[in-house]
């Protein structure tokens, strides 16, 4: 990691933190979900930064990737779990970070919020050069069971890259043998979620985000400036909304094509089963010579 891209990752960092402390005090019963994303992403953008994805807002049995679509006038509801997450990147050198908001007058998802935090705050107690990522997830599973919890075991942890929100190492919410290794230099997020359920999610629903994975074989056929606009975010994921400015029969049209090609990806919203509530607790963080630096901390 040269400096550069190291105080990019910081900028980023900061920008994100700042967001995602505004969101957890703005995310109140009555709010639209649609306008606190748009916020978040008019905010990343005034400090001159971009979206490394789109802002995500999913509630209670959603654990990930709930993103508003175009016109999207769902309203978060008292008793609520929220989570929100949130990526930036400077120059392509990205920060993920994410929190839970509890909706409920009684606090009720407070413990499950808890577990989520403190596995994040175990995890990153264990991290040093060299450590297996199992034992980081090992730590995770530890502390979100032993709070009365079960970990959300097919999400993951993941390295951040240059113009890629999600490289090696995986790190993985429970024990496992293998896997990698986090080493000094290395850029990732850990991100525990905990839930009531039985700790797996599947997908279910529209996907608003996708992510162009590789140039189109045929672009023959495909709108110019649907095109173009997708490229434009050089492979970070992006959503639907980005271009409601643009021809919505097009931009189906290119999207429905792109997918058939295996050029772009589909990210629809992964969910527990009905009744589970999912909290998640995310930073950044940097391996340096000196230790961990959290670079999304508040």
């Amino acid at each position: 990691m040269d400096q550069y891209g190291l105080e990019c990752h910081r900028k980023a960092g900061r920008i994100a933190a700042e967001c995602r402390e505004w969101a957890r005090q703005a995310i109140q019963p009555g709010v639209e979900l649609r306008s606190i994303l748009e916020t978040i992403e008019s905010m990343i953008r005034e400090r001159g930064a971009d979206m490394a994805f789109p802002a995500q807002s999913s509630r209670n049995d959603c654990a990930a990737h709930y993103c508003s679509a175009p016109g999207d006038t769902t309203r978060y509801e008292e008793g609520d779990c929220v989570k929100v997450d949130m990526g930036v990147h400077v120059d392509g050198y990205i920060a993920d970070t994410a929190c839970t908001v509890d909706l409920s007058t009684d606090g009720r998802w407070g413990a499950l919020i808890k577990a989520s935090s403190d596995a994040l705050a175990g995890a990153i107690a264990t991290i040093e050069d060299g450590v297996p990522v199992g034992e980081v997830g090992a730590t995770v599973e530890r502390t979100i069971m032993s709070a009365g919890f079960e970990p959300v075991r097919n999400l993951t942890g993941h390295g951040l890259g240059r113009w890629k929100v999600h490289t090696a190492p995986q790190i993985p919410s429970y024990a496992e043998r293998g896997g990698g290794r986090i080493k000094q230099g290395m850029v990732f997020a850990v991100e525990p979620f905990a839930c009531t359920g039985r700790g797996y999610i599947r997908e279910q629903g529209r996907a608003e985000v996708f992510m162009m994975v590789r140039p189109p074989r045929k672009a023959r056929g495909l709108d110019r400036d649907v095109l173009k606009a997708i490229e434009a975010w050089r492979g970070l994921p992006i959503a639907r909304r980005y271009f409601a400015d643009l021809d919505q029969e097009a931009v189906e049209d290119v999207i429905a094509k792109l997918a058939r090609q295996g050029s772009l990806m589909r990210y629809p919203p992964l969910v527990e089963d009905p009744g589970v509530m999912v909290a998640q607790t995310e930073h950044t963080m940097y391996l340096g010579p000196d230790g961990v630096e959290i670079l999304t901390a508040a």
